[in-house]
């Protein structure tokens, strides 16, 4: 069914969710992790598992890359971004420039690939009374061709620094908007990384969460771009109504970007992920984890990778834990400087 506002639905029946240019990827992990074995990993059996790649959600929960800490040791990227958004648990995050972090419970992390990095990202289970529950998104956005070799950069963007927009209802149930990237009416966050796709005010990009309670409205503000823009709202939680259409998850909704978009939530509330941006609309060429405009250029990557490994792993595993359960949040740049959320020290 489609409307003035909806263009297209598509069932999000699997992992990662389908996107449309700039994205490249998005996948929403959601795993329910039992206690800690004291090692960071799983209180649990492992058997019957296919480690190295535990994808299955046996028991609400998978290893994914790790043999012993659930996540995904060390490996190379080019040509594209990752956004990290962390509303459960804890990510620690290790690359080749030195940078290391541990962050979540509303963090972003916005990582340029550029020209060649490699990093891991590991879900130390740091809790061993209790389950570990981990939520994120981790969301591939496209480099132009001009900035497919850019040099990596790494940032964080703590929750403290995201704007969080509140909407109550006639009935008084709240909407929140969380706003990660493009400006949500007078509301902007943090600015992208410099060679970002995002960091040019012509894309239009915005990411944003939507969480409403049971009836509660909020409207998505008309993008600044109009029809040049392309906007899915990815409904993964929850009933929507946008405009005339309703929308029961998980489903992706493909919306007209050039008039607002008012959304009302059905009886359970909902949970709602917003990707916009105005498309790049240079060719694509992927292979694994690098993603340029050519095969040519594919085939060039793994070159520069065999021969310089983006700079070498500095870490003695490729699986690296920063520290004890009681550390708190923190970033290590490459330069050296360390970072923390207001109430949390810097080690």
């Amino acid at each position: 069914m489609t409307d003035e506002i909806v263009l297209e639905t598509v069932p999000l029946t699997g992992s990662p969710w389908p996107t449309v240019d700039p994205f490249l990827f998005c996948v929403h992990h959601d795993d329910a992790y039992p206690k800690g074995n004291g090692h960071f990993g799983p209180d649990a059996s492992l058997a019957g598992r296919e480690l190295g790649a535990d994808f299955a959600g046996v028991d609400g929960w998978r290893m994914y890359h790790g043999l012993e800490v659930p996540g995904f040791p060390q490996h190379p990227h080019r040509g594209f971004e990752t956004v990290t958004y962390v509303r459960r648990g804890l990510i620690d995050h290790s690359d080749s420039l030195g940078a290391a972090a541990r962050f979540g419970a509303g963090d972003v992390q916005w990582l340029t690939a550029g020209r060649g990095i490699v990093h891991s990202e590991m879900f130390p289970l740091l809790d061993d009374e209790g389950p570990n529950p981990a939520e994120l998104f981790q969301i591939w956005l496209n480099l132009p061709a001009a900035s497919k070799l850019a040099d990596p950069y790494f940032s964080m963007l703590w929750a403290r620094d995201l704007p969080v927009v509140d909407v109550r209802g006639d009935s008084g149930s709240a909407a929140t908007v969380t706003v990660i990237a493009g400006a949500y009416g007078e509301h902007v966050p943090p600015a992208p990384p410099p060679d970002s796709w995002a960091s040019r005010v012509d894309a239009d990009v915005a990411v944003w969460h939507v969480a409403l309670d049971a009836g509660a409205p909020v409207t998505l503000p008309a993008a600044r771009g109009g029809d040049t823009t392309a906007r899915v709202l990815y409904v993964y939680e929850g009933e929507v109504s946008i405009g005339h259409t309703t929308v029961v998850a998980p489903t992706a909704a493909v919306v007209r970007a050039s008039v607002d978009a008012p959304l009302a939530a059905g009886a359970s509330g909902a949970n709602v992920l917003v990707l916009q941006g105005r498309p790049i609309g240079e060719p694509v060429a992927q292979y694994g984890p690098f993603v340029m405009n050519s095969q040519d250029e594919i085939a060039q990557a793994f070159a520069d990778y065999r021969a310089t490994e983006f700079g070498g792993w500095p870490w003695t595993r490729d699986d690296p834990v920063h520290g004890p359960a009681d550390r708190g949040r923190f970033a290590r740049h490459a330069d050296g400087r360390e970072e923390a959320p207001i109430g949390e020290p810097v080690s």
